[in-house]
């Protein structure tokens, strides 16, 4: 899952090295902390947060195998 978020994301940016991918998994769900160089925070997160769903609902399809529920939270 991480290396999904992070080949959406590093497609989207201009700075891809300054792309950072933290997992903290709990019993019931997964969160995944996106940060990005702060010049790319518009970039991942797009007009009234349509990218930003986009990657998030990618994500949850992707995880809907597993019984846990995944979040992506984005920073810059």
């Amino acid at each position: 899952m991480k290396s999904l978020i992070e080949t959406i994301a590093k497609a989207l940016v201009d700075y891809p090295d300054h792309v950072h991918i933290i997992e903290k998994a709990d019993e019931q769900k997964v969160t995944y902390l996106l940060t990005v160089h702060p010049d790319d925070i518009g970039k991942v997160i797009g007009k009234q947060g349509r990218v930003a769903t986009a990657i998030r609902t990618v994500v949850s399809s992707a995880a809907s195998q597993h019984d846990k529920r995944v979040y992506v939270e984005i920073s810059g």
